[in-house]
Parts: C-alpha cells; sequence; structure tokens
C-alpha cells in the first residue's frame, strides 16, 4: 500500500506569489520551471497507477483457483514467494519515486555519490536477483544476474556498446560487478527499460536463468519495466572508473523512505514545513546558481585558453607560411635542377636507345642470316636423311629376300643330295639285279651243259625225242633274245646313270659356284653396312651439332628477349620519369593553391572575431531569439553565432583536417572560390 501526504489548501501559493516568484527566478529557472512539473506529476500518475496495478495482481495471485490439489507446504511457499514480489515491488516503487522527486528537486544531473539513486540501483539488483537459478561450475555454485543480462546484446544490437565497454574494463572482476556496470551504463543511456522490456518479451530465453515464481517471470517484471520509464527524465554522469563495484554490500536502507507522523497542529506544522522548503528550495537554488557560476568560469576559462591557442596558431601559421614560402623557392629550384637533369638523362637515353636499336637490328640481320642458311642446311641434312632411311629400308628389303634365297638354296642342295643318295641306292640294286642276271646265265650255260651231255647221252633216244629237242631249241632261242635283251636294257641303264651322274656334278659345280658369289656379296654388304654404320654415327655427329647450334640460337633468342624487356623497362622509366615531372607540376600548382588558401585563411581570421556566447542572444541570419529548442552554433570560418538551421552545412577548412559546421553565406562564398579555383 501507497501512503500519501494530505497537504492544506493554506498551504498552497496563490498564483500572484508564483507569478513574483517566476520573476524573481533567473532565466534558466524559468525554462526549467515547467519540465520539473511536468516531471512531478507524470512521477506522481506513475505511483497512483502502479499501486492500483500491484493491488489487482496481489488480489489475482493470492485467489487460488478450486480444482487445485497443492499440499499446504507449497501454498505456504508460493506465499511467501508472492510477499516477496509485493514486498521487492512496493520497494522498487518508492525508490524510483525518491528518486525522481529528489532529481527534479535539485534539477541537475546525479553522481554515483546521490544516496536515493544508491539505493535504487540496491532495490534493483535485489529485483533482479529474486528467484535466480543457481548454476554448478567446477569452480562452484554460480549465481549472478549479469547471465540474463548478456542476452541484451544477442536481441538488441544497440546494447553491444554497453557489453563491449563492460568487459574491457580491467577492475572489475567478478560478475556482479559486471552487471552493476551495466546497470548504470544502462540508465546514463536511458534505455535501461526499454532493454529490460526486450527480455521480458522473450521469456522463454529468461526462464534458463530464473525459477518459473520468480518476480521477472511474473506480471510484476512488466510493472517494473513501465515503473523504469520515468527515470529517462532523469540525468546522470556516473563514473565507473574510481568505485570498487565488486565489493559494494547491497543493503537497503529504510531511513531514506521513512515518513514522519502529522501531529494535531496542523497549521502550525505545516508553516514550519512550508518555511523549511522554502528555504531547502533557496538553498538549492543558490547551490544550483553556484554551480552555474563555477561553470561559466569554467567555459570563460577554456575560451580564453583556447583564444591564447588560437593566437599561438596563428603565429606558428604565420610562421609556417614564411617556411612555405622558402621551400616553395627552393623547391622551384630543386624542380629547374631536376627538370635539367631529367631532360639530359632522357637525351641520353635516346642515345644510348638509338644505338642499341642499331647494333639490335644489325645483330637481328646476321642472326636471321645465320637461321637462314643452318634452316636451308637442315632441310638439305632432313632430306639426305630421308634418302639414307629409304636405301636402308631398300637393303634391308634386299637383305631379308637374299635371306630367304638362301633358305630356299639350302632346301634344293638338301633335297638334291636326297636325290643323290636315292640314285646311288638305285646303282646298287641294278649293280644286284646285273649279279643275279650273271649267276642266272652261268646256272643256265651248266644246264646247258647237262643238256648236251644229256642228248650226248641220250642219242640213242633222239628220234624220240626230236620233237622235245626241237621245243627246247626254241625255248633256248627265246632265252638268248631275253638275255640280249636283258644286256641291252643293262647297257641302257648305266649310259642313263653316267648322264644322269654328269649332270649331278654340273648341279654340284653351279651350286658352288653360287654359293661363293652369295658370300661374296654377303662380305660386300656386310662392308656396306659398317659404312652405313658409319655414315648413321657421323650423321649422329651432325644432329648433336646442329642441336647445340639450335641451343645457340634459342640462347640468342633469349638474349633478345632480354633486350627487349630491358628496352621496354628504359620506356617505362623514362614515362615514369614523365610522369614524376607532371606531378612535381601538380603539387607546384597544389601548393600555390594551398599558399592562397593559407592567405584567404589569414585575412579572414585577420578580419573575423570569435564571438562570445553572451555577446549574442538573437541569431545573425535569420534574428531568431535563442532558447533551449534553438541552440548557439560558432560558425567555424566567421565566429559569428548562428542557429542549427543557418549553420547546418560542413566544410574542409584549412585550420581544420575534418569539415566543421559552417553559416550558410560562408559556404557559398568558401563553394564559389574552390569552383574559380579549380577553374
Amino acid at each position: 500500500e501507497e501512503d500519501f501526504e494530505i497537504i492544506d489548501k493554506k498551504q498552497l501559493p496563490d498564483a500572484a506569489e508564483l507569478r513574483n516568484e517566476e520573476k524573481a527566478k533567473p532565466e534558466e529557472a524559468r525554462w526549467s520551471a515547467p519540465i520539473l512539473s511536468l516531471a512531478r506529476k507524470a512521477s506522481e500518475n506513475l505511483a497512483l497507477s502502479y499501486g492500483s496495478a500491484l493491488k489487482s495482481a496481489s488480489l489475482v495471485g493470492l485467489v487460488s483457483k478450486p480444482g487445485s490439489s497443492d499440499s499446504p507446504a507449497k501454498t505456504n511457499t508460493r506465499c511467501h514467494t508472492m510477499e516477496e514480489r509485493a514486498n521487492l515491488m512496493n520497494m522498487m516503487k518508492l525508490s524510483i519515486k525518491i528518486l525522481i522527486q529528489s532529481a527534479l528537486s535539485l534539477g541537475r544531473t546525479l553522481d554515483s555519490d546521490f544516496p536515493p539513486l544508491q539505493q535504487f540501483f540496491v532495490v534493483l539488483e535485489h529485483c533482479l536477483k529474486h528467484g535466480l537459478k543457481v548454476k554448478k561450475t567446477f569452480i562452484g555454485q554460480n549465481k549472478s544476474f549479469f547471465g540474463p543480462l548478456e542476452l541484451v546484446e544477442k536481441l538488441c544490437p544497440e546494447a553491444s556498446d554497453i557489453a563491449t565497454s563492460v568487459k574491457n574494463l580491467p577492475e572489475l572482476k567478478t560478475a556482479v560487478g559486471r552487471g552493476r556496470a551495466w546497470l548504470y551504463l544502462a540508465l546514463m543511456q536511458k534505455k535501461l527499460a526499454d532493454y529490460l522490456k526486450v527480455l521480458l518479451d522473450h521469456k522463454h530465453l529468461l526462464s534458463e536463468f530464473y525459477e518459473p515464481d520468480a518476480l521477472m517471470m511474473e506480471e510484476e517484471g512488466a510493472v517494473i519495466v513501465g515503473l523504469l520509464v520515468g527515470l529517462n527524465v532523469i540525468d546522470a554522469n556516473l563514473c565507473l572508473k574510481g568505485e570498487d563495484l565488486d565489493s559494494q554490500v547491497g543493503v537497503i536502507d529504510f531511513s531514506l523512505y521513512l515518513k514522519e507522523t502529522q501531529d494535531s497542529d496542523g497549521k502550525q506544522d505545516g508553516g514550519i514545513t512550508a518555511v523549511l522548503d522554502q528555504k531547502h528550495y533557496v538553498e538549492e537554488l543558490n547551490r544550483h546558481l553556484s554551480c552555474t557560476v563555477a561553470d561559466l568560469q569554467n567555459k570563460i576559462d577554456c575560451l580564453e585558453k583556447t583564444n591564447s591557442k588560437l593566437q599561438e596558431e596563428l603565429a606558428a601559421a604565420t610562421d609556417r607560411i614564411g617556411s612555405l614560402q622558402e621551400e616553395q623557392q627552393q623547391l622551384k629550384q630543386q624542380n629547374e635542377l631536376i627538370r635539367e637533369r631529367s631532360e639530359k638523362s632522357v637525351e641520353v637515353t635516346k642515345e644510348d636507345t638509338k644505338v642499341e636499336l642499331d647494333t639490335y637490328k644489325q645483330s637481328r640481320q646476321g642472326l636471321d642470316e645465320m637461321y637462314s642458311d643452318v634452316w636451308k642446311q637442315l632441310k638439305e641434312e632432313k632430306k639426305i636423311r630421308l634418302e639414307l632411311e629409304k636405301e636402308l629400308e631398300l637393303q634391308i628389303g634386299m637383305k631379308t629376300e637374299m635371306e630367304i634365297a638362301m633358305k630356299l638354296l639350302e632346301k634344293d642342295t638338301h633335297e638334291k643330295q636326297d636325290t643323290l643318295v636315292a640314285l646311288r641306292q638305285q646303282l646298287e640294286e641294278v649293280k644286284a639285279i646285273n649279279l643275279q642276271m650273271f649267276h642266272k646265265s652261268q646256272n643256265a650255260e651248266c644246264s646247258l651243259q647237262q643238256k648236251t651231255e644229256a642228248i650226248s647221252s641220250f642219242e640213242g633216244k633222239t628220234n624220240e625225242m626230236m620233237s622235245s629237242m626241237k621245243r627246247m631249241e626254241e625255248r633256248l632261242q627265246q632265252a638268248e633274245k631275253a638275255r640280249q635283251a636283258a644286256e641291252e636294257r643293262c647297257n641302257k641303264m648305266k649310259q642313263e646313270l653316267a648322264g644322269r651322274l654328269d649332270l649331278c656334278r654340273q648341279q654340284m659345280a653351279q651350286l658352288d659356284s653360287k654359293c661363293s658369289t652369295l658370300e661374296k656379296e654377303l662380305k660386300s654388304e656386310k662392308e656396306q653396312r659398317q659404312t652405313l654404320q658409319k655414315e648413321l654415327h657421323q650423321e649422329k655427329d651432325a644432329t648433336t651439332l646442329l642441336k647445340t647450334e639450335l641451343q645457340q640460337m634459342e640462347g640468342l633468342k633469349k638474349e633478345l628477349r632480354k633486350l627487349q624487356d630491358e628496352k621496354q623497362q628504359l620506356k617505362k622509366v623514362h614515362e615514369e620519369q614523365e610522369q614524376a615531372l607532371q606531378e612535381m607540376g601538380l603539387h607546384l600548382s597544389q601548393s600555390k593553391l594551398k599558399m592562397e588558401d593559407i592567405k584567404e585563411v589569414n585575412k579572414a581570421l585577420k578580419g573575423h572575431t570569435w564571438l562570445k556566447d553572451d555577446e549574442a542572444t538573437h541569431c545573425k541570419q535569420c534574428k531568431k531569439e535563442f532558447s533551449i529548442s534553438r541552440r548557439k552554433h560558432h560558425c567555424r570560418n566567421c565566429g559569428d553565432i548562428f542557429c542549427n538551421t543557418c549553420s547546418s552545412n560542413e566544410l574542409a577548412l584549412p585550420s581544420y583536417p575534418k569539415p566543421v559546421r559552417v553559416c550558410d553565406n560562408c559556404h557559398t562564398l568558401l563553394l564559389q572560390q574552390c569552383s574559380s579555383n579549380s577553374s
């Protein structure tokens, strides 16, 4: 529940008093008053709406469903967690309310030493730690709220800068310290509510880090995010380097949230409180004014320092202009010397290249003639080689034919020797037949003698046997005729055998003569083969010589290519030297243009002065008065003060390395000068 103070109508100031107070206030208090009132109204409306939301959420959470069958221990734990969530919710609401009220009453940026801000971070840390799951690691159990905050970098790429800056801080060694630093940076960016809303939109990712009944997983988390939206009114400037965020103890100080009870004498206490409030208000105004005076003094010191620096830079620029002029004269002299040297070197290189070209042409003509002669010799030798190869092929064919003829002759000689052996066998058979016939004739003679003896012995029987004798005589005559025919046949056979033997002897002599001629031809062929082998060796030697000559020709070609490459390199060097001369001319022209720009800048600096912020109350161009929405901006060229619309252009000036803010008139003048210089 929320406690609200009841204020009497008498304590409220009248409209006339408020007008008098507004007149008495300075200009800064006038423009800050409506913002402070709006912030106070927003905080009060947030407090009312969040109180009603908390009541409804607590009612919804406390009423149990009829069909549930939970044990009493579970119901007790649920009630306990709901009470914790409600307490944290109330503490968060009170801390945000007091922080907004105190920040708006101060009306300045908050530091890390501000107690309500410290208590706000402690309460927010307790809210983020509620219902965290314990993660077991090798070192031990870990329970930190920096784990879910790291998810924001993945879900929202705008938070990557915060994550990288937190990780790069060397003083932070624990996850709790990193989480506190992350919350500080998010509050300074005024995006703490947006980042936590992104986390609540992805509750399936938060379930890895929180229990189901945790504050961030329930409706209270959305209410806290809505409360945090009101912190966008506050400007915080928190330093992370000097503070020890790892060892801070997060204890809630309830003394800030306690309220004093009102007595029965309401009027007297109301008057005292009004006086005290006015006193506090005056003290706060004095403190605010002293802060503004200190800031203005710091600005004046900075402006004086910048003025002195600008004067020093002017003196240095004048010195640089003089040195640049001297360097320009020296560069002109060096450029003339370099041009003369380059012209001389170019003439020398041209003469050398002409001489080298003449020598190259002469050497190329001689090499072309040598190449043509060698090519002709190669063609002739190729023709000779082809003819020799053809002759070799013919001789190889003749040799194969001779070998075939020798084989055939050997076959004929073997066949004739076989025929001679067969004829000798036939002669021996004829001789055997003749011996048999001779024996038969002897036997016949013996039988004739026996028959004559029988005839003589049987003369008495001649008459009886006359017929038989006549027959026997006839038979004898026939036998003699047969014997004569056989003798004639034997003589004929002897003559034929003698003729055949003569023919065989003649053929053998012819074969011997042919063999001798063939042996002579083989010897001549062997000699020719040896001569051909010698000629082949000579041709191989000639081919090796030609190959060496071809290699020499290739070496000469490589030398020609090297000469051509050297010639191209000389041409490139010549072209590069010409380009260098052109670039030197361009640099000289650019240096002249820069000198003119520097002179114009010096003239402009001498003619224009840097106006102070207090001297200008209206824009020089549009004559509109400056306010919170219409801020003052200096033109870096003329030094006058303009509004944002009249000085939205940017140009690169000679005295500034990067493009800077320039008014519209200077922008047009500088563009005209650039166009005239370029033309």
